[in-house]
């Protein structure tokens, strides 16, 4: 069958044909590995079993191969530094043969490790300046790509952890990995315990929604705060914004459809399963949502979404903004987190089950789930903590800072049963099964949907609302794992306690009246120990606040606080027990983290504040300038001057205040960062009121109307 033009008309092969065309997957690698290698790497891909080095030479030399057809003259280890990004380092495949010529060389060594310089990466104190040496290995269960395939940029990215000389994380991803380990180990005790077949390696899975805005690049270039900040650090709200509420799901633009089938393609290409585009609720916001992979190459996933979203907007003559609240006074943008678990039976252990038994085992991990949140919830807050996420959380179909768990009313009416002393009827529809177990059969949609939720169960998974757009995902869904596994861990363990010999029954005992007994007051004394978290109301009033203080909830604001937890002997113990993060290593994110707030915090009071003495300051003075002279004109006339003598009062205030606030501004930057964001804000309510009694000839900037709609 020859090759069809692409359904987008841009010439190109068909969809089918190019999915994954750019990604060294299982179906290229059968292609151009040998048979035994091609089944040892598929082991370690989807079960879990250790590389084999004797293969390294082969694999490489496959990948070799394929990449240089794809156009790729140079290879990197793509890794995930702690500096909220991916890092490269392009090594030529070209060789001197060293008789005049050249020879094209990628050896195992090349792609199982490589050494970039870790000294000028954060460590937090693990590595000193002068210590140099680092470390990156390849991760073969994330896929290999060629990124911008078929041009002269082409370059074969290898997914790769990153560590230092002696072996302590300096990345994301090795954490996330190691976090899986820990969940993988509890989720076979779990199967042991119900009896499920294990007829495949349990993980857990991930389907990140990413939210971002578009603006021109011709306004972008006029904007210094959004170029240096990723944000608007002044602007005032125009008249019409998000408030007819006719841009979420609306139609879209023919400019920003053309981007985003361009994304789309670019991202089949890459073997990224982009599924969902819409407009989101702001004007000029959108969102693209993936169908759910294996967590850890979701990740890797949502990070080349990311870069391809913002190379793509280039070519199309916009900028995509990722931050999370680039623009104030209307939404900001999150990346919803929903996060599920596949157990040993090959099936979803959040997907309520067809018999009393399968949701048996559903209320296990449901209620395992109550825990986790509840025990680990200032561990979790931590995790979404950093500058940006600041200005977002709380507001605007944002969750608040408090964790708390939406089950939906069916759920939450079987966890009060569960608390009460065993379930007797279930809510909406679900049939009742009499006998031993006394569980119910779930209908399939269990819940509603909480938008304002920090963490909603949403039918067959959870959603964790709170990451922010610009961040990774590894860490939040590393302390989600984690905190599973230690909720399992303990919920197992209670559960065998219960047992005649602390072990579980054989074949039909777990249909048995002591079986079932057993596990119904696990649930129900971890539901009473926990169900403080279920919360199905707004979570954007006040009076969820003070009822959360009430339930004794965390209620973590801001960084700087939120970050401590990851210096309290509880996280640290929690990270060292399941071999996630060593003492030293879980200190160092602390010290990584709360300097990059700080760096971030005082970049944008330092632009703000040049920003407003260099640009704004003028054009102020201008206007200032320009009322003064009228007002003099009307007085020499004879005219009337009440309306002149106001408009000029009321500038000159305004210049007044703007003298004022910029040096409260620069006061707050030399003795705290602290200080340094309300300060910010002071100053953006005396720019954004001048902002609304400047003309467009004299205000230096484009204005909110102008991006919001010039796209």
């Amino acid at each position: 069958m020859g090759k069809q033009e692409c359904c987008c008309g841009c010439g190109s092969e068909s969809v089918a044909e190019s999915f994954g065309s750019d990604c060294f997957n299982l179906k290229t690698m059968k292609e151009y590995l040998s048979e035994r290698v091609f089944t040892a790497i598929q082991a370690t891909i989807r079960d879990g079993a250790p590389l084999n080095p004797a293969i390294a030479d082969e694999v490489a030399n496959g990948m070799r191969t394929w990449a240089l057809k794809k156009g790729a003259t140079h290879f990197t280890h793509w890794f995930q530094p702690l500096t909220g990004s991916t890092a490269e380092k392009h090594e030529a495949f070209i060789f001197p043969d060293f008789n005049g010529g050249v020879i094209s060389q990628f050896t195992g060594k090349d792609l199982v490790q490589g050494e970039p310089d870790a000294s000028s990466f954060p460590s937090g104190g693990i590595r000193a300046t002068f210590e140099a040496r680092g470390y990156t290995a390849w991760d073969p269960t994330s896929h290999a790509f060629v990124s911008n395939a078929d041009t002269a940029r082409a370059v074969l990215c290898i997914p790769c952890v990153f560590c230092g000389y002696n072996g302590e994380a300096l990345d994301v991803k090795t954490p996330l990995l190691r976090s899986q380990a820990a969940l993988v180990k509890q989720l076979k005790r779990v199967g042991e315990i119900f009896a499920v077949p294990e007829t495949s390696r349990p993980h857990a899975t991930l389907g990140p929604e990413q939210e971002y805005f578009l603006i021109d690049k011709a306004l972008y270039d006029r904007r210094p705060d959004i170029a240096m900040c990723g944000r608007t650090l002044f602007g005032r709200r125009p008249a019409r914004h998000q408030q007819m509420e006719d841009h979420y799901f609306g139609r879209i633009k023919p400019r920003i459809l053309d981007f985003m089938a361009d994304v789309d393609f670019r991202l089949w290409r890459l073997g990224v399963p982009g599924k969902t585009r819409h407009n989101e609720v702001s004007p000029a916001q959108f969102e693209l949502a993936p169908v759910f992979e294996e967590q850890n190459l979701s990740v890797d996933h949502n990070l080349v979404v990311m870069q391809t979203l913002q190379d793509t907007a280039r070519d199309h003559g916009l900028v995509c903004l990722l931050h999370e609240k680039p623009f104030a006074g209307v939404n900001g943008s999150g990346k919803h987190n929903n996060w599920a678990i596949v157990g040993t039976d090959g099936k979803n252990w959040f997907a309520p089950g067809e018999t009393p038994h399968e949701n048996a085992k559903f209320l296990f991990m449901v209620v395992a789930t109550l825990k986790a949140i509840d025990t680990h919830a200032a561990a979790i807050r931590a995790s979404v903590a950093f500058a940006g996420n600041d200005h977002r959380l709380g507001a605007n179909e944002a969750p608040p800072a408090i964790l708390s768990v939406y089950l939906g009313d069916q759920l939450e009416d079987i966890i009060d049963q569960i608390e009460a002393g065993g379930v007797k009827s279930s809510k909406k529809g679900g049939s009742i099964e009499i006998g031993v177990s006394t569980l119910p059969v779930l209908a399939r949609d269990v819940t509603d949907r909480n938008r304002t939720s920090p963490f909603a169960f949403t039918g067959n998974k959870f959603e964790f609302r709170a990451v922010g757009s610009s961040q990774s995902c590894a860490e939040p869904n590393t302390i989600l794992n984690l905190a599973m596994a230690n909720a399992l861990d303990e919920m197992c363990g209670e559960l065998l306690a219960k047992l005649p010999g602390g072990k579980p029954p054989h074949g039909d005992g777990r249909h048995t009246k002591e079986f079932h007994s057993a596990l119904q007051a696990v649930l129900q004394e971890t539901v009473k120990a926990h169900k403080r978290v279920v919360y199905a109301g707004d979570g954007y009033v006040q009076s969820w606040q003070e009822e959360a203080a009430r339930r004794g909830l965390p209620n973590l604001r801001s960084t700087p606080e939120a970050l401590e937890v990851l210096l309290k002997p509880e996280t640290i113990k929690l990270y060292k027990k399941y071999g996630v993060l060593s003492e030293r290593e879980s200190k160092s994110r602390y010290e990584v983290y709360i300097h990059a707030w700080k760096q971030i915090v005082e970049m944008e009071g330092g632009c703000a504040l040049d920003l407003a003495r260099t640009f704004i300051l003028p054009a102020a003075l201008e206007q200032e300038g320009i009322l003064a002279a009228s007002l003099e004109t009307a007085k020499s006339l004879g005219r009337g001057d009440k309306a002149r003598a106001a408009a000029y009062a009321k500038v000159a205030g305004l210049v007044e205040g703007l003298y004022q606030t910029a040096d409260a501004l620069e006061q707050a930057l030399a003795d705290d960062a602290k200080k340094v964001t309300p300060a910010l804000a002071s100053l953006r309510e005396i720019v954004d009121q001048l902002e609304a009694l400047c003309p467009d000839r004299i205000w230096p900037f484009p204005c909110y109307g102008e991006m919001f709609f010039q796209v």
